[in-house]
Order: C-alpha cells, then structure tokens, then sequence
C-alpha cells in the first residue's frame, strides 16, 4: 500500500492534496479486496454521536471490527457535549481512554473545538458544514463503475448542503466536472464554492451553478441527489417541500443524461420527494454499492490517522 501522509485529524475533504486523495482511494480499494488485516489491533475509537446514523455507525463499527480494533457508541443522551459538558472537557477526558475520535455533530463548531482539544486524532463523520467520508466512498463507487475520475460530469441535484459541500470539494480536487441545481435561497455555500474554483483552477474541473435541474443532468455520467429535508430542518418541512418541487430526480429527468449514467444518493431516501418511487431499483442505480463502500473509505482514513508513520502500513 501506498504511504499518503495525512494531518492529525480529517476534518475536510480540502484537507488533501489532490495526490493524498487518490492514495487513500487505492487504500480503500486494497481494504475491499483484504476485509480482515488486523493492522488496529488494540485500537479504540469512540464514535461520538448527537445525530442518529445507520450507515456511518454501523461503518465505522465494522471497519474497527475487521481491523482488529473495538469501536465504543457514545450516544447524545450519555454525553450530553455542550450541555451537560463542554466540547473541551469531552475532548480532553477521551483522549486519556481512546485513540481516535469519530464525531457526528449537530455544529460544525462543534467539531473544530473537539479537535483543538483533543491530543487523538479526530474524523468529520458528519457535520452541518461537511460529510467528508460520504464523498470518499462516493469517488471510490464512481472509479470503481466508470474506471476514473476526471473529466466526468457529475450533476447534484438538490440543496447545497453538508454532502453537497464536500462533494464538490472532492470533484474540484480530481478533476471531475460538477454541477449543482438548487432553487432559489438553497444554493451552495459562497466559501465552499470559492475554495472549490481555486482547486478546479489546478486540476481542470468546471463548475456550474443553475436552478435548472434539466441543464445540470443534461449529458451527466453522475446523477446525484439527497433529501430536501435534513434532520434539524423539520420545522421547515413545508416550506422545503414546495421550495424543491421541480428538483425530483426520476426516470425522465435521467434519461436526459448520457446512457449509461449512474444515480447516487447518500441514504436515508425520501421515496416520492426527492427521488420518485423506482429510482433506487433503477438500472442506473448505484446507491447500495455506495453505501457499502463508505466502510473501505473510513478503513482507509482509521488506518491512515491511527497509524500515522508507522511502516507496518506500507506493507500491507
């Protein structure tokens, strides 16, 4: 395996260079074909969480498994982080048990103060600013079904939010076209697109920004869409509902891309929202291979930061 030298923690995807990207994306793919090399044996991570997952619990709890290492679930309600105790208390008494930190919260601030204080490494597994281990697996599906990154165009089609950051971060950062279709007061954030220009400057990458679903898939090889209603966001659920109306992606809207398009979505789906009834059991879908897969990217990041200059890792 290929040695990329990583910072202390994973915060964001705009973290790496182009060049530790595509390292960790061949770790990754290493991890798919070996599932079990006990390289985190005595190894634990508390996988801090004010938000309820699926996928990222249950990923991150088996890439400890099969790494030989134990992952320990601290739920909202046992640590109660800035409220029944601060950030920095939380950071500091769980860098003295474990010795690495998964953090799902609710504020990106949140996670920027944990990691100010913790002296163990810390991964984004989800904040309201970024979901940087969704668009690792996200460009480890779209290698693995198209056989490169560059030069693809990848429509989103949806609100600009946390997946939707980091995804254009990552495409920016391959060289991978990217275009977005919100509506009106839901497009992406300004500074997320500023530093997105300024990586696609370097690896060629164009960015479009429209309210025109069907100007964004048209000729895409990547469709991709997330829920119009994020958790946290249910006093707005009306408002959202009517806001995105016209963003559905369905078999019509896909068959305006190119033939053999893929259709992404992060999970949970809103059936008959965002996504009409069919589109997980489409040709076109990819969506379960991508939700696999977000276990060899975290393999690869886990074993990255927990390892960190340890040669054992390059001989794997």
């Amino acid at each position: 395996m290929l040695v990329s030298k990583m910072n202390r923690d994973f915060i964001s995807i705009s973290t790496l260079s182009p060049k530790e990207l595509d390292l960790l994306l061949k770790e990754a793919q290493v991890m798919k074909q070996k599932r079990n090399l006990p390289l985190l044996q005595e190894k634990t991570i508390a996988l801090l969480f004010e938000k309820p997952s699926l996928r990222t619990r249950l990923s991150f709890e088996m890439a400890m498994r099969q790494l030989g290492g134990h992952a320990l679930y601290l739920s909202p309600q046992e640590v109660g982080m800035g409220k029944r105790e601060p950030v920095p208390d939380v950071a500091r008494v769980l860098s003295r048990y474990v010795d690495g930190i998964a953090a799902r919260t609710l504020l990106h601030d949140s996670l920027l103060t944990l990691a100010e204080y913790s002296s163990v490494p810390v991964i984004n597994a989800l904040t309201d600013w970024e979901h940087p281990c969704q668009s690792l697996a996200d460009l480890l599906t779209i290698h693995e079904k198209k056989g490169r990154l560059g030069g693809l165009n990848l429509a989103y089609i949806g609100d600009g939010n946390n997946v939707s950051n980091s995804l254009m971060l990552a495409s920016s950062l391959v060289g991978m076209n990217f275009r977005i279709a919100s509506p009106p007061g839901y497009e992406i954030n300004k500074e997320i697109l500023i530093q997105s220009q300024k990586f696609a400057a370097v690896s060629g990458s164009k960015i479009t920004l429209t309210e025109d679903p069907i100007q964004a898939v048209r000729g895409a090889d990547i469709v991709y869409s997330d829920v119009w209603v994020s958790m946290g966001q249910e006093s707005e659920s009306e408002k959202r509902r009517a806001a995105f109306a016209r963003y559905q992606v369905n078999e019509e809207l896909l068959s305006i891309a190119n033939e053999n398009a893929l259709f992404m979505h992060p999970l949970p789906a809103h059936h008959g929202e965002e996504i009409s009834k069919e589109m997980l059991e489409s040709r076109h879908s990819v969506v379960f291979d991508q939700a696999e897969n977000r276990l060899y990217a975290q393999k690869a990041v886990l074993v990255r930061l927990l390892l960190a200059d340890n040669p054992k890792v390059a001989a794997i």
